[in-house]
């Protein structure tokens, strides 16, 4: 069971999108505007948000962005337009997955317990194991089970997307990956962009990899690899 924070402004949506969350046996917290929305999240240790874009005071991307100085929680976006400037925006201030309406709300629970599952923490490893768990390369080490990154010994808060990809490259050292394989295994088959989501995560996670954001490499026409350094 997880702690889901629904933010919509339309009521009967909101009562929708509850009832699925609470028959996946989620708990929900709801919020009608942005300003209500960061209050529950500062005062209420949430799993997951659901955020509407076009919501009153603060809007979803103002939201979006705000969250994720406080949290790394998964969040999905509801759009009313398909509009593919707005979904990158979106994917550029840390939402990791998005809703176009209308939309199925089966298929929302769905998505959301995919990103839960994906960022659960498994608490019963014993020392052995979470020796085992832990991946580096250069200055950057990974904590697979409290999804923890450390930059020359100091924590750098990442999105969900930028942690899976990172993951993803320390896991395949030297490997090249075409953006459309990176696409289907970080985001699945089913998501709605283009590659270019791809290129807009690696762009913000080299940044906040600092100097060690040259070993993810672009090979033009071919994708991206994660070099190791000699």
């Amino acid at each position: 069971m997880a702690h889901i924070l629904i933010v919509e402004d339309e009521k009967n949506m909101q009562d929708i999108i509850s009832e699925y969350m609470q028959r996946g046996g989620h708990t929900c917290f709801t919020a009608d505007d942005g300003v209500d929305a960061l209050m529950l999240l500062k005062n209420n240790p949430m799993d997951l948000m659901i955020l509407d874009i076009m919501i009153p005071h603060l809007d979803g991307f103002s939201v979006c962005k705000a969250a994720r100085e406080m949290s790394a929680l998964p969040i999905i976006m509801l759009t009313a337009k398909s509009d593919e400037e707005d979904k990158l925006k979106g994917y550029e201030y840390g939402a990791d997955d998005y809703m176009t309406k209308p939309f199925s709300p089966r298929i929302l629970l769905a998505k959301a317990n995919a990103l839960l599952r994906r960022t659960s923490v498994v608490s019963t490893d014993t020392a052995d194991d979470m020796r085992n768990h832990m991946l580096s390369a250069g200055k950057i080490t990974i904590n697979s089970i409290s999804h923890k990154v450390l930059l020359d010994g100091a924590e750098i808060a990442l999105t969900h997307k930028e942690y899976e990809l990172l993951h993803f490259f320390l896991s395949n050292p030297e490997q090249i990956f075409s953006r459309e394989q990176l696409l289907n295994r970080i985001w699945g088959y089913d998501f709605e962009g283009n590659t270019r989501t791809v290129d807009t995560h690696i762009k913000t996670l080299r940044q906040k990899l600092g100097s060690e954001g040259k070993s993810i490499v672009t090979l033009i026409r071919s994708g991206y690899k994660f070099e190791v350094a000699k």
